[in-house]
């Protein structure tokens, strides 16, 4: 059984937003560092059976790689409860995987809402009516 999931439009709301942590591999048929890169993650994919590896093929998925703003491949991108914790272009050793795994479990999720919401909020400030 293959431990990585394919995504597609189709599928990528179901996939991603159906799981509370999510690696995304964006890659491309031609890239020679994304050849490199399948076999560790696949390595790493079957060691981590809690989570949920997946990769998205950039040309035959051209819609899903823009909106995530991917320009280069392989990107790694790691989302936990619908945000996206990490993103990082270039291809990792296992080793450097297995770190930015465990770094991204470590993370306080209450601590993450709270800056993104932060954010969000810093963001709006100017729109809308003023507050005496």
């Amino acid at each position: 059984m293959s431990s990585t999931v394919e995504l597609t439009k189709d599928n990528f709301d179901d996939v991603v937003s159906g799981a509370d942590f999510v690696l995304i591999n964006f890659w491309a048929t031609w890239c020679g560092p994304c050849k490199r890169f399948a076999p560790v993650y696949d390595r790493v994919a079957a060691k981590h059976e809690d989570l949920v590896f997946t990769k998205v093929e950039t040309d035959s998925q051209a819609e899903l790689s823009a909106a995530f703003e991917i320009s280069s491949v392989p990107t790694l991108m790691i989302v936990r409860d619908n945000i996206a914790v990490y993103a990082q272009p270039g291809a990792l050793p296992e080793a450097a995987l297995e770190d930015v795994i465990r770094q991204a479990r470590a993370l306080d999720m209450d601590e993450v809402r709270a800056s993104v919401a932060e954010a969000q909020a810093k963001a709006g400030e100017g729109s809308g009516p003023a507050n005496g």
